[in-house]
């Protein structure tokens, strides 16, 4: 018989979202739902997620123990978001007024804006600076349900920069509720020192800075943005494969503005997630799905960038592809913190079922990460990351209002509205 100190109880329905991973094809509707259910805890891992009229038979209150009142509330997992940049300096919203009034994102990039303007400010940056701004936007992911999450560099461009983005980072999950892990993403753009020289800083990227990131442990993944006029194919296979010889596994920026060749790079070396994927083809979605790698679809940047079109999610589906769903939290076109918003558009944009946008956001966005022994449902060995939802699962997906009743990361509440 198991202990527990930590219980949420009354509740509507607990989807579980419990099962193999990653899920694909019909699989990724499975949410395991439990009626009446109870999720119950001792230091901070699950011990019990089942009926609560057999709670009993299996764990032992503690006479301390903490109890939640889900109010017949539906209860899911802490969401886990596979792709943001959140720790970053300055601010771009004067660009995003620029694209309402009709300027496109590559306009603005060319101008010197996007990306190489956030470079600037984060470059004069210093590491509490980073620290203190981005508590407060983990902060606002937090009440949104987000519970995990990665985190890439990628706004520095140099060495020492991008060195003190990540040294950022692990300050940040040591300090913070929510669970970051770190990506390496030096190779986000070209810096304009050395724009007409792109194979040189290719060469700066993988022989300098992977080596630096790799002796001080400061990132798990490294990521690169193979686009067109950013790094090519070749040059992103260099890219990640030298970050694979230092110890940092794999995933791309692929095919966002435009087919790339993004996914076949993914597939070629072994990367766990290709995201973005607007503008991928037959092609590319047949490799990823024979390389088992996952799409992070990342609905918002589509919409705040007002590209005209979204990811194709149903063929990535139906054909196999385990589909994950991000915010991409970022100054220029990840506006949005919430999760939720990402599966409303998720649904009614890129035609994906509830079930599928919840699993996106769960189970499949822990494996996208390989964390999915730790996170991304609710079963007995993981850690207590859940969300407790005012109404049903539809209530997600309304728009204007936060669902979100509560907020616990590790048998702790760290949000309550």
């Amino acid at each position: 018989m198991r202990r527990a100190d930590f219980l949420i109880e009354h509740t509507s329905v607990v989807a579980t979202c419990a099962g193999p991973a990653p899920r694909r094809g019909q699989a990724q509707r499975e949410i395991s739902p439990i009626a009446d259910g109870v999720v119950a805890a001792a230091d901070g891992r699950i011990v019990y997620s089942g009926p609560a009229a057999a709670l009993r038979d299996h764990v032992t209150i503690d006479a301390a123990a903490v109890r939640i009142d889900a109010h017949r509330g539906t209860v899911i997992p802490g969401f886990v978001d596979p792709h943001t940049h959140v720790v970053y300096a300055g601010d771009r919203r004067g660009e995003l007024r620029r694209r309402l009034a009709g300027a496109s994102y590559a306009e603005i990039a060319a101008e010197g804006g996007g990306i190489l303007h956030t470079v600037a400010a984060t470059r004069a940056a210093a590491e509490d600076d980073l620290v203190q701004a981005s508590r407060e936007r983990l902060d606002e992911m937090a009440a949104c349900g987000t519970t995990t999450c990665e985190v890439k560099s990628g706004y520095g461009l140099t060495t020492d920069s991008e060195l003190t983005q990540l040294r950022a980072i692990r300050r940040l999950d040591a300090e913070h509720p929510l669970d970051l892990i770190p990506t390496f993403l030096g190779a986000h753009d070209v810096p304009l020192e050395f724009r007409e020289r792109a194979d040189d800083f290719v060469a700066l990227v993988t022989g300098e800075m992977i080596p630096a990131v790799a002796r001080e442990r400061l990132a798990v993944w490294c990521d690169v943005f193979c686009e067109k006029g950013v790094f090519t194919p070749a040059q992103s296979t260099a890219i990640l494969e030298a970050g694979a010889r230092a110890g940092l596994k794999p995933r791309i920026h692929a095919d966002e503005l435009a087919l790339s060749g993004g996914a076949q790079v993914a597939a070629r070396v072994g990367a766990r997630s290709a995201d973005h994927l607007i503008f991928v083809d037959d092609a590319g979605i047949d490799a990823l799905a024979r390389a088992n790698v996952c799409a992070v679809l990342l609905p918002t940047a589509a919409f705040f960038l007002k590209l005209g079109r979204f990811a194709p999610a149903r063929a990535l589906i139906e054909r196999g592809v385990p589909v994950a769903l991000g915010s991409d939290v970022n100054p220029g076109g990840g506006l949005a913190p919430s999760l939720p918003f990402a599966m409303s558009l998720a649904c009614f944009a890129m035609g994906m079922t509830l079930e599928e946008a919840l699993l996106a956001a769960t189970l499949n966005a822990a494996w996208s990460l390989d964390r999915v022994e730790e996170c991304g449902s609710l079963e007995p060995g993981k850690l207590m990351d859940a969300v407790i939802v005012d109404g049903g699962l539809t209530d997600l997906i309304r728009g204007g209002v936060s669902p979100v009743r509560t907020v616990i990361k590790r048998g702790k509440v760290i949000f309550e509205r």
